[in-house]
């Protein structure tokens, strides 16, 4: 089941600020880049954004020629690599992944390196660039997302890691059907406050 979530901006800002939601690959190392997987825009005080986080997760890939594949049903435990076929070069999946949290990519072309994304409700969720032959890349993520306050973000895009750095508001989606993700502080002036960001009106599946 999809969760169904819904921002409400209750904060003090008055600057139109970008709320930017993102996840985190755990299978990496510290300071592995992040993309902007959502990105609210103009949601005025006391305006709402509902929005849904799928269960589903998609997988694609991108060679080093410019060619991009489908996005394909991915799980965790899987493992899909890209070879090259008579056509060209395709994703196919190719087994378990090494351990059952994890979804791999493994460039299995004789030459040149290629990108993995992930994909939920079409849009990136997460990437990793210039996989070599014979690489791959891993990603696992916590139930969680990860949701602040940025300027600058494009969606689908990476984001500066600066700006990743100063986000620290983790929220868990673990056993959630629907919530309320209400943001309040911020504001002008020396009573600004910083943004706080929490789960209202939860119904747990």
């Amino acid at each position: 089941m999809d969760i169904k979530l819904n921002f409400i901006n209750h904060s003090n800002d008055a600057n139109n600020s970008e709320v930017v939601i993102f996840a985190k690959n755990v299978a990496t190392s510290v300071g592995e880049t992040a993309v902007a997987w959502t990105v609210i825009q103009n949601c005025g005080q006391g305006d709402n954004h509902p929005f849904t986080y799928p269960m589903t997760t998609q997988v694609g890939a991108s060679d080093s020629w410019g060619n991009f594949t489908p996005p394909q049903d991915a799980a965790d435990g899987q493992q899909f690599s890209m070879v090259l076929e008579s056509s060209g070069d395709v994703l196919r999946e190719s087994g378990p992944a090494a351990s059952p949290n994890e979804i791999e990519v493994l460039n299995n072309l004789p030459k040149g390196a290629i990108n993995a994304g992930i994909y939920k409700s079409g849009k990136l969720y997460a990437q990793e660039t210039t996989i070599a032959p014979q690489q791959k890349a891993v990603f696992q993520f916590k139930p969680t997302i990860w949701i602040g306050v940025a300027s600058q973000v494009v969606q689908g895009e990476v984001m500066n890691t600066a700006i990743v750095s100063e986000i620290n508001n983790e929220i868990s989606l673990l056993g959630v059907a629907s919530a309320d993700i209400v943001m309040t502080g911020g504001g002008p002036g020396a009573e600004s406050t910083p943004f706080q960001f929490s789960l209202q009106n939860v119904t747990f599946a």
